[in-house]
């Protein structure tokens, strides 16, 4: 919403300098508001009553815009206030004259207009008190929970105070000690779960497809201890010289089986 513009001089309509203060002006606009008020003109004729109403809406429109701190500035600094002071001598407020009759420099209007008063601050707020460094401790209480003090694994009790166990058993190997190598008894007895032989032994299988043990040795990465089995009757097998057919690679996908060109 746009401001109401008043056109004139505001501090001449109310009959005060332009450099008197809040209080002097709003004690002149109490005086005129008793002096000019419609009411007084109740007896009188009807242009004697709207001559008085629009002079009061003046002085009511020239007080407003007095009062106010930034609108008053900012018709200080205008071109239409100069020119209101140019009129009177050039003085800005009534106050010693020199010797020779002439005002001082400070009283003339030259110079640049002052500027605006800013918008006056409310409130101020300290907030150091919440500023609190990285890591710092923000309260003098004392959790009341606490948690277990660390495990000391050199003493060899066993126990395991992990919460759980996401990728199965940590099995230790103590340093020194190398993993237990089956005999070729045990691993003849192995029986397989998978497979085309799936229910037979290795010892079994070692007689009806040796090249299919050759292959679990080689192939399988899943059971650890079966593959190891599965190499120790490899070794056997070579020990005693029985030859196996090597298995050839298969084509994969896509393969069409003709002959080049």
């Amino acid at each position: 919403m746009p401001e109401p513009t008043f056109r004139g001089d505001p501090y001449a309509v109310l009959d005060v300098e332009p450099g008197a203060s809040s209080a002097t002006i709003k004690r002149r606009w109490r005086e005129l508001a008793r002096e000019h008020h419609p009411d007084r003109a109740a007896g009188a004729g009807a242009a004697d009553a709207a001559h008085m109403t629009s002079r009061m809406a003046r002085i009511n429109a020239a007080y407003d815009l007095l009062r106010d701190p930034v609108r008053k500035a900012r018709y200080d600094a205008s071109p239409q206030a100069r020119r209101a002071r140019s009129g009177t001598g050039g003085a800005t407020a009534p106050g010693p004259r020199s010797e020779g009759g002439s005002t001082t420099g400070s009283e003339t209007a030259g110079g640049p207009p002052p500027p605006p008063p800013s918008r006056p601050v409310t409130a101020r707020y300290d907030t150091t008190a919440a500023f609190h460094r990285g890591n710092a401790t923000t309260s003098t209480r004392r959790p009341t929970l606490r948690a277990h003090p660390p495990a000391d694994r050199r003493a060899g009790n066993g126990q395991d105070l992990r919460a759980s166990t996401p990728t199965g058993p940590v099995r230790r190997r103590t340093a020194g000690t190398r993993a237990h190598i089956p005999s070729l008894e045990e691993s003849r007895e192995t029986m397989l779960e998978f497979g085309r032989f799936r229910g037979r032994t290795l010892a079994e299988v070692a007689v009806l497809e040796p090249t299919y043990v050759d292959w679990i040795a080689k192939t399988i990465t899943r059971d650890r201890d079966l593959v190891v089995r599965a190499r120790v009757i490899q070794s056997d097998l070579d020990a005693r010289g029985i030859e196996r057919q090597v298995r050839e690679s298969r084509p994969g996908f896509g393969f069409s089986g003709l002959p080049d060109d």
